[in-house]
């Protein structure tokens, strides 16, 4: 389990996986995501934080350094840069033959709006907890006993980002948003919720089994199988959008 003196070891075991021999190719944002490709062919995003108090350090344009060297930046304290850093860490983990290789299926719907549908059932008369305001969640989980949103922007009917200090541990069910790796939240929340499932969710979320190891039960993110549609498909430039370019995966421990 994660050695909560050392917040740090999941991103440490994150980036050193990755082959440093693999380049970054291109990077940017669309709206609210970041997004790194590489010299495997293979591209992650994670959600952009528009949050720069220190300095950012990573160049502009990374293109032409180690993957390995970007995804590091998954650590910085200037979250608009660790965004970048953590759609370079999981551009490496979401390559589609290294997803599958590590036991990520497709999900059976390729749209997030459907990403809590197949825990509808299974939550029924539990206490759920969701971080971050998922428009379609309170539906979808309706049958809970009791159902928590976490938002550190909060809207009508969340319960401030503080709140998951005192609610989780109580808490059946617990849904973290990938974004969590970006404000450095993910390792407090996953120690939170170590007597929950505990399931994270969305495309800022790694394609790493590895984060069985510190109380993760499911895993829901994205991986992108065209590799020349994802920037457009990111960009608004496909009707589908992002879904135009690769698909939905999910990884059961």
């Amino acid at each position: 389990m994660l050695d909560l003196w050392n917040p740090w070891e999941i991103y440490d075991r994150l980036i050193d996986q990755i082959d440093p021999a693999v380049q970054v190719t291109a990077s940017g944002r669309f709206g609210k995501w970041a997004f790194i490709e590489n010299s495997e062919a293979g591209a992650g995003m994670a959600f952009h934080m528009p949050v720069e108090s220190i300095a950012r350090r990573l160049p502009a344009d990374p293109s032409g350094m180690s993957l390995r060297e970007v995804a590091a930046y998954a650590k910085s304290w200037n979250f608009a840069e660790a965004a970048l850093g953590m759609a370079a860490v999981n551009s490496w983990y979401a390559l589609p033959s290294r997803a599958e290789a590590a036991g990520f299926v497709p999900c059976q719907v390729n749209n997030w709006q459907n990403l809590f549908d197949p825990w509808s059932t299974e939550v029924a008369g539990k206490r759920v907890a969701v971080i971050g305001h998922f428009p379609f969640a309170a539906a979808a989980l309706s049958a809970a006993s009791e159902l928590f949103i976490f938002e550190r922007n909060v809207l009508d009917g969340d319960l401030p980002d503080t709140a998951a200090e005192y609610v989780l541990p109580t808490c059946d069910y617990v849904f973290i948003t990938g974004s969590a790796f970006v404000n450095k939240t993910m390792p407090r929340l996953l120690e939170l919720s170590r007597r929950a499932q505990t399931i994270i969710v969305g495309p800022s979320a790694p394609a790493a089994t590895l984060l069985a190891e510190y109380g993760m039960n499911s895993l829901t993110t994205f991986s992108t199988t065209d590799i020349a549609s994802f920037q457009p498909a990111l960009g608004g430039q496909r009707l589908g959008g992002m879904y135009e370019a690769g698909r939905r995966i999910e990884f059961h421990a």
